[in-house]
């Protein structure tokens, strides 16, 4: 039996176990005209009955899933000769095996050490799906038959379900920050693998970003240079014109739909604003090339400045209009969230309407209008697509925004595309680069709670 056809299977056990739990909670008090006899409702000793059945079947599918293929690649090496292994990769060995099996061709093979591998393999397949099979289907019916078993007047089940699902939304949330806890970990060894080659010094502090090294010793360029700081000047001046125009913006627009637009012009211009969120970034991208970067060139040169044909104001400014909608949107909802006592309660003492929004409204949506702003510079620092379209690759120094300047995660995209060795230290760059990254958003969060803690208004 496939994996498919048995969790189907299960489930209709679950549902069976379900209906009959709940069936035999009401016979027990002769039926639902005595249900107030129960300590719980009978739907209660349904879900407590189905969560016995399915539950540890499905624990056991996961282990199975985990530890089939190690046990089994255990299995086949066993059977390769010693002579053979000692002169061939067993994992190479291996490898051949599965494929002729995942080809179907095991007839045809006519190297008969990989054909006999291949049907050793074949056979503990069956051998351990056929198991899997009795063992689930034999845990989930033993399951139900426990927790039907176990139905009496007084057993609380209600108590029973709602700790279990109190452990699932728990083991939830544990899966969200272990996730991101193996995320940090794994960026941490490989950038410390960097570091054992690149001195910290040199990267945090050095000026000049030339990750290109040599394969041959006289070749030239052969050291490389690993300064980060244009790479990080470049992403703070693309990210920083991008929120000069997406937070004025964004903010008024969200004044307006929530305190002044009619609830007509509310319903459709909100819907159009965030229409932009949707718009895939590349789109972006050929607007600030074909469009935007043109003006900014045609404009610079008819007042005698010299633009560069990509540069940092043009990215800058298409992703500014592209997280207009993070602001806009989230800070209209924070700001229409505000009671509307509070704003009674400002009219009432004589404040006129703007008065309200600047000394009422604002502070006490404050934290949510930090929290869009925030959520709008981590998506401004972590564009990539229109960065490399309309910015261009060049490591430059500079605050200027009128040249060409690239950004940490642009060369993280450059650092690990096509085929790299993962011991050197160019590839290895991407992940000191990923590793400063995370530190210069976390540091961007605290500040941003600072701000919030100290200007927040406390209102009963």
């Amino acid at each position: 039996m496939t994996l498919y056809s048995l969790i189907l299977l299960l489930l209709g056990l679950t549902v069976a176990a379900y209906l009959y739990a709940k069936h035999r909670s009401l016979r027990t008090v002769g039926g639902w005209r005595n249900v107030s006899q129960l300590h719980s409702l009978p739907s209660y000793y349904g879900a407590l009955a189905a969560i016995w059945c399915v539950v540890p079947a499905l624990i056991l599918l996961v282990l199975w899933g985990v530890l089939e293929g190690p046990v089994i690649d255990r299995q086949v090496a066993s059977r390769i000769d010693p002579s053979t292994a000692a002169a061939t990769n067993v994992d190479l060995l291996l490898n051949q095996a599965k494929n002729l099996l995942e080809s179907g061709k095991l007839d045809t093979e006519t190297d008969e050490n990989t054909r006999a591998l291949a049907e050793h393999y074949q056979a503990l397949q069956v051998r351990s799906s056929t198991l899997r099979t009795v063992l689930a289907l034999a845990l989930a019916i033993a399951g139900a038959a426990v927790a039907s078993m176990r139905i009496t007047r007084s057993l609380r089940a209600r108590i029973s379900v709602e700790r279990f699902m109190l452990g699932v939304l728990t083991a939830s949330a544990s899966v969200a920050i272990l996730t991101t806890l193996g995320i940090v970990l794994s960026v941490l060894f490989e950038a410390l693998q960097f570091f054992r080659q690149i001195p910290p010094t040199d990267f945090l502090f050095g000026t000049v970003w030339s990750p290109q090294t040599a394969i041959r010793e006289d070749q030239v360029g052969a050291s490389g240079s690993f300064g980060a700081i244009p790479l990080f000047v470049g992403t703070l001046l693309i990210s920083a014109i991008a929120l000069i125009v997406a937070v004025p913006i964004g903010l008024m627009s969200a004044i307006y739909l929530s305190e002044y637009a009619p609830s007509a012009v509310r319903s459709v211009a909100k819907p159009v604003m965030e229409v932009l969120a949707g718009i895939p970034t590349v789109v972006y991208g050929f607007f600030a090339v074909l469009t935007v970067a043109p003006a900014i060139r045609n404009f610079g040169q008819s007042i005698g400045l010299n633009v560069a044909s990509e540069s940092a104001l043009a990215a800058g400014l298409v992703m500014g209009i592209m997280i207009i909608p993070f602001v806009s949107s989230l800070s209209d909802d924070v700001i229409k969230a505000v009671p509307q006592a509070m704003r009674d309660g400002s009219f009432g003492l004589g404040a006129t309407q703007s008065e309200t929004i600047r000394q009422v409204v604002i502070p006490a949506a404050l934290p949510g209008i930090v929290g869009s702003i925030l959520l709008a510079a981590s998506r401004a620092i972590g564009e990539t697509m229109i960065v490399v379209m309309a910015a261009g690759l060049s490591a430059n120094l500079t605050i200027n925004p009128l040249e060409a300047v690239t950004t940490v995660t642009v060369q993280i995209v450059t650092l690990l595309t096509g085929d790299q060795e993962f011991d050197s230290a160019k590839t290895l760059a991407a992940f000191a680069l990923g590793l400063m990254l995370f530190f210069t958003t976390l540091l961007l969060n605290v500040f941003a709670l600072h701000v919030v803690r100290k200007y927040r208004e406390q209102y009963e």
